[in-house]
């Protein structure tokens, strides 16, 4: 099973692990990592599973959408590596993903 490192703000570091398929926003609730909040559920209709993806995966995590990109524009403190957690599809090469959590969710 892949497993993803989630740091926030404090540089608190929590590694889970994860189904193929899933996505990241799915992997921290199930896992109680605080600071996503996911209120919409991954309809990609909010921004509180806002998460920067660590620069040396983001080629592999790929680019957001359209849609997520306007998404964001509702987020806080969005940065060129900002990503919607529940637009991030779990596969074999995210396994060590690392990604952290805004101060807050929009």
């Amino acid at each position: 099973m892949p497993k993803i490192t989630f740091i926030d703000t404090a540089d608190t570091s929590r590694t889970v692990e994860t189904e193929i398929g899933s996505t990241v926003m799915e992997a921290a609730l199930k896992n109680g990592v605080p600071g996503v909040e996911a209120e919409c559920g991954g309809a990609c209709a909010c921004a509180t599973c806002h998460v920067y993806v660590d620069e040396e995966w983001r080629e592999k995590t790929g680019a957001p959408s359209p849609m997520e990109e306007d998404m964001l524009d509702f987020g806080y403190d969005v940065r060129p590596n900002s990503r919607l957690s529940c637009q991030i599809k779990v596969t074999n090469d995210l396994d060590g993903l690392v990604v952290r959590t805004p101060v807050r969710q929009a």
